[in-house]
């Protein structure tokens, strides 16, 4: 990788979909060193909270769902 392709990825804002994943992986417990080090820098640590809020409550609402549906 070149010095400008390093500063484009650098500057370049996380989506929705990386956002979730360095959240998911995170939970998991399986992201890499090199890319734990880019999503700090580049990743806003409220993007992080909300996305963890926010899968945590889909996570608590697919528990409720599955034992209400093996209840009835």
């Amino acid at each position: 990788m070149s010095a400008g392709e390093a500063e484009m990825g650098e500057s370049r804002r996380p989506g929705v979909f990386e956002v979730a994943k360095t959240v998911l992986f995170g939970a998991l417990g399986i992201r890499r060193k090199s890319d734990h080090e880019r999503e700090t820098q580049a990743v806003k640590p409220v993007y992080l909270i909300v996305a963890g809020l926010v899968l945590a409550a889909l996570f608590v609402l697919t528990l409720i769902t599955v034992v209400r549906i093996v209840v009835s």
